[in-house]
């Protein structure tokens, strides 16, 4: 039923604009006809634990695949990380199925990525890869946590094809010896000036790579390598700054590793246009990375993000896809580092997009927010309201201070699913703290 707040014709317009979603096989025509020619496709997720998430945009993504041609799927996860499964999704490397291929993602939070339903998308995307005449489509990484494995990969690649460059890499990098892999270390000394900053090391060690690229590429005949190579050195430059800074507010942070992912997008979309034929490329990224930041509470607060470059960058060719859920279950961690938890999603807060969207009483459903949308449909979706973002940390006691955030989300996605109900991934390393089974009514209070 309507709340008071919400106009009972507002929620009839609500209703005769989504688009159910039943499980058919066309239960997408209608966001494929919005991407049209689009380049790029960002789907969103509103937790990074929620199984109808992945398991959704799997589907979307399979079909902008094989419908559309696309050529890569680029996601919110670290470079070497992710190269690891392109080369399983493409036929190369040893490892012999997607859990192997995903055994590099260790670092926490892993489950967003050593989970089943994402195994399942890599056993499918070899499968396709392997029956396909075209080109093979890749999985990359767009993350920049990855500073110590990235200074690995270069030296590795550097050993291969110019051993004295190797040696002068080893020297610049050495400045980060003695941190002994510790990140924020790095970052909170030498944003204090307690030590030397490495700023200068890493950045001439991506010139002199990027320098001698024809060399390389001469010698080795290997330009995917090189590439790899390249994206590795660009994210030590940028991850060794983006920890030097993470001391002195979010705003610089967030904004330097946005600003990374769009970049290494970038790459990789020109990287991947060959013979004059530009490249298309799916995103995975949480909401909070791939909706239109100028339309939210963030972007008021001077953040930006992928969303918004993207659609800076690449005028009238990206498509910002967002994702949305009452209540339900989640995979989720109570603090940084700990272990992941199976815990109970509380229903959306009164007057919340999520709210809204639940009024409708339709279980699963597709709204289109572009050019042509009813006017009552468009006014309200324009309107300011809390919508809910959860990470790999959810905490439902201080959830409204931890969670929401103002945004408009007409001007923020061009679409947005919403699953009303929603239940949790299943890491495939299941610690102690998660149970399959579900929460007790009270998880995770405890009253």
């Amino acid at each position: 039923m309507a709340t008071p707040q919400t106009p009972q014709h507002t929620i009839s317009a609500l209703r005769n604009a989504a688009r159910p979603l039943t499980g058919g096989d066309r239960d997408y025509d209608a966001l494929l006809d919005l991407v049209g020619d689009a380049r790029f496709v960002l789907l969103g997720e509103a937790t990074h634990g929620t199984h109808e998430f992945y398991e959704e945009r799997a589907r979307i993504t399979q079909r902008l695949i094989e419908d559309k041609g696309f050529h890569a799927v680029a996601v919110e996860a670290d470079w070497p990380d992710a190269y690891r499964v392109n080369r399983y999704v493409r036929g190369r490397g040893d490892d012999r199925n997607a859990d192997e291929a995903l055994s590099g993602f260790q670092r926490f939070p892993n489950w967003m990525w050593r989970n089943t339903d994402v195994a399942a998308f890599v056993q499918w995307l070899r499968h396709h890869n392997e029956k396909t005449a075209g080109p093979r489509v890749g999985f990359y990484g767009l993350d920049l946590y990855s500073l110590f494995t990235s200074m690995e990969e270069v030296l590795r690649y550097l050993d291969q094809v110019d051993p004295n460059a190797a040696r002068q890499a080893r020297e610049r990098y050495a400045c980060f010896d003695h941190y002994h892999e510790d990140t924020q270390h790095y970052g909170y000394t030498a944003s204090l000036d307690l030590s030397a900053s490495c700023e200068q090391g890493v950045l001439e060690q991506l010139r002199q790579l990027q320098q001698r690229a024809a060399d390389y590429m001469y010698r080795d005949g290997d330009e995917e390598a090189f590439f790899y190579a390249e994206q590795n050195a660009r994210l030590v430059k940028n991850a060794e700054e983006y920890y030097r800074t993470m001391f002195r507010g979010r705003v610089s942070s967030w904004n330097l590793r946005d600003s990374h992912m769009a970049e290494t997008l970038a790459a990789l979309a020109h990287h991947l246009s060959k013979d004059g034929e530009p490249s298309r490329i799916v995103v995975w990224e949480h909401n909070s990375h791939i909706g239109d930041a100028r339309a939210t509470e963030m972007g008021e607060m001077g953040e930006w993000n992928v969303g918004e470059l993207a659609r800076k960058e690449y005028d009238g060719q990206a498509r910002l896809i967002g994702f949305s859920t009452y209540d339900g279950f989640v995979t989720a961690a109570s603090e940084w580092d700990a272990p992941a938890e199976h815990k109970r999603v509380r229903p959306g807060m009164p007057g919340s997009y999520e709210a809204l969207l639940h009024e409708t009483g339709i279980p699963r459903f597709l709204l289109p927010l572009r050019d042509g949308i009813d006017q009552d449909v468009r006014a309200t979706m324009e309107e300011r309201r809390l919508e809910r973002a959860i990470g790999v940390i959810y905490l439902p006691r201080t959830e409204r201070h931890s969670h929401y955030f103002a945004a408009r989300m007409a001007p923020q996605f061009d679409a947005v699913i919403h699953i009303d109900h929603t239940t949790a991934v299943h890491p495939l390393d299941q610690g102690g703290g998660w149970h399959a089974e579900e929460p007790p009514e009270t998880y995770p209070t405890g009253i």
